[in-house]
């Protein structure tokens, strides 16, 4: 048996079904779940309508690489999207199933063993997958706390200046999340500069998990992405890759669709892994997933549908909560007064709603827990149940 399955931590929500177990939540209330990042809107019924459509596909295997229709779909969507020359779509990009499944494989590509105690550096809070994906590479993870600073430069910002030489020396892989979860926050090209000039230096491959870029408030300005910032610094893509998804952008979740794009020698050593691993995009998908990168109209409601629920809970919970609207992506990082893990504690058993201690989504590193005393709140629900599930926070 692999050891380093023994490093693996339990997963945020199975902390907090611990914490839960035998709470009754208060009988009086409905139940409203905020804790889990799973989209709500409705699928839209062009990308059903797709996947019916070629259900055919079922009576085929599926290519690693995906269709070249598919391919070229996403080529077009990351041009239009981030002002870029389009990229080859037969060697830059890769349809994957789901980013979190990307993610993970990805390290175990991109980890050499044979060098000295691998590094890989993460956020910290996190997304789980990367320190498991970390772990089971055989790599050493290292967080950098990504916490509150009055000063925008450092706000919720991967300290990269805090990092000793040794560890750098031995970074093999960087995971950054722009938009952040859970902090909505998005990188800025003064920090992109930073990292690409330390991958330079250092020649750590770059992951950026990009799954949160379309969920926005400001249609004016949608979020930088790492491609584009590479592009307008005068860049190549060396060592980068970028990881999107439709589960957010398209509420599609259930469809396990997305794909991996940049560097060109680093997708094709992945594309071999990948033809090995046995997780080819189901053609039926690759259909309905070229059917919805195609298509904003879908994209841009799901937006203002996101933008109202924002604008309307933030302005209820600022009474209690120390809360503000994030640059991007669905989640609300709101402080609380007492334990994150006795808050949400409270919230559940009193009042029937369901949020996620930030603690769980951190680890103890440089002294702190970063995500002590702050919750994360998931704004999937509809705009109703999040605007009672905000009353019923100010009544705690």
């Amino acid at each position: 048996m692999n050891p380093n399955l023994n490093l693996l931590q339990p997963y945020p929500f199975q902390r907090l079904r611990d914490l839960f177990k035998g709470t009754t939540p208060n009988p009086a209330y409905t139940a409203i779940n905020l804790s889990i990042g799973e989209p709500k809107h409705a699928t839209p019924q062009i990308i059903k309508d797709a996947l019916v459509d070629n259900l055919g596909g079922l009576a085929n295997y599926p290519t690693t690489l995906g269709s070249i229709e598919l391919r070229q779909a996403i080529s077009s969507w990351i041009s239009r999207r981030y002002n870029v020359p389009a990229l080859n779509p037969e060697k830059a990009i890769l349809p994957v199933t789901g980013s979190r499944e990307a993610l993970f494989a990805f390290a175990q590509v991109i980890i050499d063993n044979s060098k000295t105690k691998p590094v890989v550096i993460s956020p910290n809070p996190f997304y789980q997958i990367y320190e498991g994906a970390a772990f089971l590479a055989g790599a050493e993870p290292y967080f950098l706390n990504t916490v509150p600073h009055k000063d925008s430069k450092h706000n919720h910002a991967m300290d990269f200046a805090s990092v000793p030489v040794d560890v750098l020396k031995r970074t093999q892989l960087v995971y950054v999340c722009s938009p952040g979860n859970p902090s909505g926050k998005v990188m800025s090209l003064a920090q992109w500069k930073e990292i690409f000039e330390l991958s330079d230096q250092y020649g750590f491959v770059i992951a950026a998990d990009e799954c949160y870029s379309e969920i926005y408030f400001d249609e004016a300005n949608p979020p930088l992405g790492a491609l584009q910032a590479a592009h307008q610094l005068s860049r190549n893509y060396k060592n980068l890759i970028i990881f999107s998804s439709l589960s957010k952008r398209s509420n599609v979740p259930g469809m396990r669709s997305g794909f991996v794009a940049g560097d060109e020698s680093i997708i094709e050593k992945f594309a071999l892994f990948r033809t090995y691993h046995g997780c080819a995009m189901n053609p039926a998908v690759q259909a309905a997933s070229l059917t919805a990168w195609n298509d904003e109209v879908h994209v841009i409601e799901n937006r203002r549908l996101y933008a109202e629920k924002f604008s309307t809970v933030t302005s209820i919970l600022g009474k209690t909560l120390e809360v503000a609207m994030p640059d991007a992506a669905f989640y609300l990082w709101a402080r609380t007064k007492v334990s994150d893990t006795e808050f949400a504690l409270k919230l559940y058993r009193d009042f029937n709603v369901t949020v996620l201690p930030g603690s769980y989504l951190a680890r103890e590193a440089h002294g702190i827990n970063p995500g002590k005393n702050f919750v994360r709140l998931a704004l999937v629900a509809s705009l109703n149940e999040c605007i009672e599930a905000a009353k019923r926070v100010n009544a705690m």
